[in-house]
């Protein structure tokens, strides 16, 4: 597979500087165009404002500021990805933009270079509509901020060539990133669940269950604290399924039927497939396995604990009032 080494990035917002960022200090050329060529200009000066602010509070070392400084501007995109490998589209989330900046890439392009659409939740198929090269098109979704948050979401669409998506999966593991391959559905993976989450939190408060406050300390303090190193699968195995189709029957007798438990949980339940404790839920584990990996999670959590000790809780930062 060819390399990426030279990246443009168009769209110079939150997530494009953090990206542009990542990409420098990786060690990549990389381009950076916004909407004018003073807007290009302007937003080398935040970038270097913004790693600037980083290696002052200790999280980046000095060297960075040089990497920053290898960031050129352009004067439009076609100037920004005549020889790049990789075209890096974070414009605003409006179709009609996204309509005239991919085509542009697609233009302007070489033809082996992959364009990839930053869209939080734009179906990645109408996105695809935009390039003529279908087969080098996906979704790359980066998560803010962009520099220290790990996962990036893989979206092909229904032309992406599977060697582009394996391209871009290498070149993310290279630069330090945990990429996931998901479809294109609505919210993708990650959006969908947060704002399950969010809207369950909003309906909590107005419910009059508890604060704003004391719902974020709610989650922060229990699943939330699971959650740097267990999906919801196997924090499911470990709680056990049985007690998860339980807890599900209580939440739809009270909240209604969009809660009841899923045909396919109660099917693996019947099956006897409970979770960790019986060897088998939605993971398969060994008995030697089952253990390793209630051991492992103690340590995380005891190790987590210690961390957050170490830091002020986001309620010591904010003025305890709703707003």
């Amino acid at each position: 597979m060819n390399a990426i080494e030279r990246a443009a990035i168009i769209g110079a917002g939150t997530m494009g500087l953090g990206v542009a960022q990542c990409f420098a200090l990786a060690g990549l050329e990389v381009t950076l165009v916004d909407e004018t060529p003073d807007a290009s200009r302007r937003a080398l000066e935040r970038l270097a404002e913004r790693v600037q602010r980083h290696v002052d509070a200790g999280l980046l070392p000095d060297s960075a500021l040089e990497a920053a400084r290898t960031v050129r501007a352009a004067s439009d995109i076609a100037a920004a990805v005549a020889v790049a490998d990789l075209a890096f589209e974070a414009a605003p989330e409006q179709v009609e933009i996204k309509r005239e900046v991919l085509a542009a890439c697609d233009a302007g392009a070489p033809a082996d270079a992959i364009i990839a659409s930053n869209t939080s939740s734009l179906p990645i198929d109408e996105l695809a509509a935009f390039v003529n090269l279908k087969e080098r098109f996906l979704g790359l979704h980066w998560f803010n901020p962009p520099e220290w948050t790990p996962a990036v979401e893989v979206i092909p669409s229904a032309h992406t060539d599977p060697a582009v998506v394996e391209r871009a999966r290498e070149f993310l593991l290279a630069i330090g990133k945990k990429p996931a391959t998901v479809g294109s559905g609505p919210g993708f993976v990650a959006n969908r669940i947060q704002f399950a989450l969010f809207r369950e939190a909003l309906a909590c408060a107005e419910a009059g269950l508890a604060t704003p406050q004391e719902i974020d300390e709610v989650v922060r303090s229990s699943f939330g604290f699971r959650l740097p190193f267990y999906g919801p699968f196997q924090i499911a195995d470990m709680a056990g399924l049985d007690v998860y189709v339980n807890i599900m029957d209580v939440l739809a007798e009270g909240l209604g039927a969009d809660w009841e438990a899923p045909e396919q949980l109660r099917e693996i339940v019947a099956e006897g497939r409970h979770g960790a404790k019986t060897l088998a839920g939605f993971y398969d584990y060994s008995e030697d396995e089952r253990a390793a990996l209630l051991i492992e999670r103690d340590k995380r959590y005891a190790a987590m604990s210690r961390l957050l000790e170490a830091f002020s809780t986001p309620a010591d930062l904010g003025t305890g009032e709703s707003s």
